[in-house]
């Protein structure tokens, strides 16, 4: 048998990472756009830094907690309807953080509601998606698909920063919920379907041809190959090292990410720097981000996926030190440049290892499970560095802490035994139709 690009016109499977691209536009946005509120936040309801950033730490954890379960109903029911239900639940519960009046319902609307049902539109369920259209490519379109989250940052943040210097903040989370329910929702609805196979495709866009010993009426069989550690349970993988060393990476991703993502415009306006600057800054940090994540996925399936992603962590790890050992405004541009290299290059490097090691079966739970190791980080360090400001108004300790958190995320991810592991190195092949397919297929 042979494999040969189907003549088609563009695979379809690139139509579905657009669409995901952008969902996660809206949901990066959204949740990245928390930090550009505090401000506003803390003078409305008369609270803390710390009162606040406990809505963000609220909404982290929950958001974790959120990813197993998401990630565990995408491998039972198929992403597409997880996605679906998932956006119009985010869309409902971003309209409502309009109504909070206190830090207590901020904390319900944003840290409980909108922050649990947006594990559904998360890179979890997305991740997995990508990961059965793609095997090949599975680098690169897990790379397109994270960069909706740069170019997001690039665009959203700046944009509510300027609506909100000529709107209330109620107004802002109105105009993000009518723009969820009116455009996200009809795109997942239009586009996305959970399998290649549901449409009558192969992964990467290929197909197969049929041997002549087969005859006529003879079936394709496709072949993909297996790794040692290929899993038929979720719970087998935390018997073996990478699941625990993508974790803890993941975890220190989510530490360094989240309290950017929150406090990175307040410790600005602690350097004397304008809020509208900021975003700016951190748009400048998405722009280049979007391009080092393209790069970094489509290089990731011609090299060892492992050794990138403990280089973007150590970079990161730089653009800590950068706040730290810099001045203000000069510390706020050479973060957005170091740190735009690695921002949201962990994520494709992460999913596509998990996929190439422990196979596609349970690959919803476990992203789910490594995600969830993201979220509490990240919803810890939320908590912690608001903390750390209001005790010493500065974000220094902090800021060390993770540039430490960094060098330790990088080692252990340089450590993983990928070619012994990933099935991109074994011989072993098995027909796909071991890989199971979502409980009543997908084709609606």
């Amino acid at each position: 048998m042979q494999r040969s690009e189907s003549s088609g016109g563009t695979f379809y499977g690139w139509y579905i990472v657009a669409a995901l691209f952008f969902a996660t536009f809206v949901v990066i946005g959204v949740r990245q756009g928390f930090g550009v509120f505090v401000e506003a936040w803390e003078e409305d309801f008369g609270a803390s830094t710390t009162a606040v950033s406990a809505a963000a730490a609220i909404g982290w954890v929950l958001n974790g907690l959120s990813q197993p379960v998401f990630g565990a109903l995408t491998d039972r029911f198929g992403a597409r309807r997880v996605l679906i239900y998932g956006i119009l639940g985010m869309g409902s519960s971003t309209l409502l953080v309009a109504t909070s009046t206190n830090p207590w319902l901020l904390g319900i609307t944003y840290g409980l509601l909108l922050s649990f049902v947006s594990g559904a539109l998360s890179f979890t369920p997305a991740g997995a998606l990508i990961a059965r259209w793609f095997v090949r490519k599975r680098g690169t379109a897990m790379s397109a698909l994270t960069v909706g989250g740069s170019v997001s940052g690039m665009i959203m943040i700046p944009f509510l920063a300027y609506f909100l210097l000529n709107a209330s903040w109620q107004t802002v989370w109105l105009v993000l919920g009518g723009l969820i329910l009116g455009l996200g929702l009809p795109v997942l609805i239009v586009i996305v379907r959970s399998r290649p196979e549901d449409m009558g495709l192969l992964p990467d866009g290929e197909i197969e041809e049929v041997s002549e010993s087969a005859g006529a009426g003879g079936e394709t069989r496709v072949k993909v190959a297996v790794g040692p550690l290929d899993v038929e349970r979720w719970e087998d993988s935390f018997k073996s090292a990478p699941m625990w060393q993508l974790s803890l990476a993941y975890w220190v991703c989510g530490v360094t990410t989240a309290s950017i993502a929150v406090h990175f415009v307040r410790w600005a306006s602690s350097e004397d720097i304008s809020s509208g600057t900021a975003a700016l800054a951190f748009g400048l940090l998405s722009g280049i981000n979007a391009l080092g994540v393209l790069f970094v996925g489509t290089i990731s399936d011609r090299m060892q996926r492992k050794t990138l992603l403990g280089l973007v962590y150590l970079v990161r790890g730089l653009a800590f030190l950068s706040l730290i050992l810099l001045p203000g405004t000069a510390a706020l541009w050479a973060f957005a440049i170091i740190g735009g290299m690695s921002w949201l290059a962990t994520v494709p490097l992460t999913t596509s290892l998990a996929a190439d090691v422990y196979g596609l079966k349970k690959l919803g739970t476990l992203a789910g499970l490594i995600n969830m190791a993201h979220q509490l980080g990240g919803g810890a360090a939320v908590l912690i560095f608001g903390w750390v400001f209001d005790r010493w108004d500065t974000y220094d300790p902090a800021f060390a802490a993770g540039a430490i958190f960094l060098l330790l995320a990088g080692i252990i991810s340089l450590s993983i035994r990928e070619k012994r592991y990933s099935s991109r190195y074994s011989p072993v092949t098995r027909a796909p139709a071991a890989q199971a397919a979502p409980a009543g297929g997908d084709t609606d």
